[in-house]
């Protein structure tokens, strides 16, 4: 699928880019829904392993579309709501895509770019990246991906790097949590196709369950916690996957997933 927007390529990897390099990635209504259609089509996918989130240019994504914006912000309220929740659904999506979507950024990676980033499972960025959350400098605010940022960078960070819109470097968002790592520009498409082989190691099936185990056991009781978990043990190590995978190890051979 190709358009304006964004390019999907599909296969066991795919890989989403976004491709509006001459307004630097910025997300209108027409991207977020996209983006949106483009995860729930690929999550479809019973052979999909991996997706890998891009961006074409210079600049990963400058956050959203201004125009679009202050047209949205125009709207009556009703009809306003609805247009906000295009960013939750996309965000949503890619939150709820059941394998592991990592995304490789560089340049410039502002406001809504920040927002797909942390909705994203594994984050590798260009140790040159400038990251800025720059919404009150435009006299609005972090709101929708805060949903998705907050539990990641967690509210001390958040007062400074929202209440100033000062940019931050690589290096911080990863102290911060907001990113797994950061490489030279050079080495991104390398370390994210590094990532990606890792992933296909793994049980196809493992991943899914691990991927969707994690938020389940957030807020249970430990005792809750412990229930999920040992029944989702057992269910995976006597699966037929979770036995060729326990027998492979012993007998010191590739599982079979890896021989596809």
């Amino acid at each position: 699928m190709s358009d304006s927007h964004i390019v999907v390529e599909r296969g066991p990897v795919a890989t989403v880019k976004l491709n509006r390099p001459d307004a630097r990635n910025a997300m209108s209504d027409q991207t977020l829904k996209q983006v949106a259609a483009a995860l729930r089509s690929l999550s479809s996918d019973a052979a999909l392993r991996a997706v890998v989130v891009r961006g074409e240019g210079k600049d990963f994504c400058a956050g959203a579309d201004i125009e679009w914006m202050r047209r949205a912000g125009q709207l009556p309220l009703e009809e306003g709501k609805v247009d906000a929740w295009l960013l939750a659904d996309m965000l949503r999506c890619v939150e709820a895509c059941p394998v592991p979507v990592i995304v490789a950024a560089h340049g410039n990676i502002f406001g809504g770019g920040l927002g797909l980033v942390a909705a994203c499972d594994i984050a590798v960025l260009a140790d040159d990246a400038k990251l800025c959350f720059s919404e009150c400098r435009l006299g609005i605010m972090p709101a929708v991906v805060s949903c998705w940022v907050l539990p990641k960078i967690g509210a001390a960070n958040a007062r400074r790097y929202y209440l100033t819109a000062e940019s931050f470097s690589a290096a911080q968002a990863v102290q911060m949590g907001l990113a797994s790592e950061a490489v030279p520009p050079a080495e991104l498409a390398a370390r994210v196709d590094v990532v990606v082989g890792n992933v296909l190691k793994n049980g196809p099936q493992a991943v899914r369950t691990a991927k969707a185990l994690i938020p389940q056991l957030e807020g249970k009781s430990l005792e809750e916690q412990v229930d999920l978990s040992v029944e989702t043990l057992v269910r995976l190590r006597s699966s037929p996957e979770g036995q060729e995978g326990l027998t492979a190890f012993l007998e010191r051979r590739a599982a079979a997933w890896q021989k596809q």
